[in-house]
């Protein structure tokens, strides 16, 4: 029903052209992920079993965010179709987790538009948005389908999720990747490594003051309504939005540099990476207790699927970057090359 993005160079400019009425619209600026490498192989799991994985990956420094979805709104839908139900109405309705708007009046490619503050986490997405995304990441941010790379969708909404692929390069993180990078240290108990209760590297219960201050982090501070939020540091909902920007808390990252894995928005992780009916939540929310977002509840299970909760939000993950040949390398090669070559004719003389 719905036709695929196609991506054509023109000169130095990206054009995208929509294959149904071959409407183009230039496409926004690239994606960029901010990567942190779980290295540690083979770590032992926590007590209640999770965290142990046996490879290193890579894990997205900060929570998807709202200019980065309406990026990729704007590319997958730029005539506002909605396929798929990519976009939902609360994402511009919800005056404690708006991020985005839509108009239909708007020219093609420019239907989505931010609202307020553009690095604050993307919510209002079931679990098939976040691997629609993933899957729009690994084709290179619109040059291939939404419904293949990284997950096999073949529009399905809800119900059984998917295994993920075994080539795919950027991906929702399973529940043990992502409990790793939260709460994981291997230089706890004099370096055989453990865990931290939260994670901003702390067993103690974080604060909410958005700042420099360690062991911070977005959740309610105290009993509702006596306690506080931690943009208002109020105990009450007025109509402010209630998401700070990622990274907001700046020296309350996790041992590997990640923010925001305890409060700010609930995140879906892949579970096993196995199909099945249901992904897990992780994490906690801006309106999460403490308990929420510690090792005990980080990894809640949910009727995965199509289930959109107004606080749900998502971070990537992909396998480590094989890098790319150094340029002394590729002269050496070259050189190597060439003296062979030489060899070789003076041998035939």
């Amino acid at each position: 029903m719905f036709h695929h993005l196609r991506r054509i160079c023109k000169g130095s400019v990206l054009i995208w052209m929509w294959s149904a009425n071959c409407l183009c619209t230039a496409s926004a600026a690239p994606v960029t992920i901010d990567w942190v490498t779980v290295g540690d192989p083979n770590n032992p799991a926590n007590w209640n079993g999770y965290g142990s994985v046996a490879d290193g990956y890579r894990i997205a420094k900060y929570e998807v965010t709202i200019q980065q979805y309406t990026d990729f709104l704007n590319a997958a839908d730029p005539n506002g179709f909605n396929p798929y139900g990519i976009y939902d109405s609360y994402m511009g309705a919800e005056s404690w987790n708006r991020g985005i708007s839509f108009s239909n009046a708007a020219p093609s490619g420019q239907k989505y538009a931010p609202i307020g503050t553009t690095n604050r986490p993307i919510v209002f997405v079931n679990w098939f948005n976040a691997a629609r995304f993933a899957n729009w990441m690994h084709n290179g941010e619109g040059s291939g389908s939404t419904e293949t790379g990284a997950y096999t969708l073949n529009g399905a909404t809800s119900g059984t999720a998917p295994a993920r692929n075994p080539d795919a390069k950027i991906y929702v993180p399973t529940a043990n990747q992502w409990f790793k990078a939260a709460y994981y240290s291997p230089v706890l108990n004099s370096g055989s490594g453990g865990y931290f209760y939260y994670a901003t590297q702390s067993n103690t219960a974080p604060g909410n003051v958005v700042g420099n201050s360690p062991n911070q982090a977005n959740y309610y501070v105290g009993s509702y309504p006596n306690g506080t939020f931690a943009v208002t540091q109020t105990g009450t909902y007025g109509n402010e939005n209630l998401l700070t920007a990622v990274g907001s808390f700046a020296n309350s990252a996790s041992y590997y540099g990640t923010f925001d894995q305890s409060g700010n928005a609930w995140e879906w992780n892949d579970g096993t990476g196995a199909a099945g009916v249901n992904r897990g939540l992780s994490g906690g929310g801006y309106s999460s207790n403490d308990v929420s977002q510690n090792t005990m509840l980080s990894n809640v299970p949910a009727s995965g699927d199509g289930y959109m909760p107004y606080r749900m939000g998502f971070r990537l993950a992909a396998p480590v970057a094989v890098p790319e040949p150094s340029t002394w390398a590729m002269g050496f090669t070259g050189l190597a090359c060439g003296c062979f070559s030489i060899w070789r004719r003076r041998k035939r003389v």
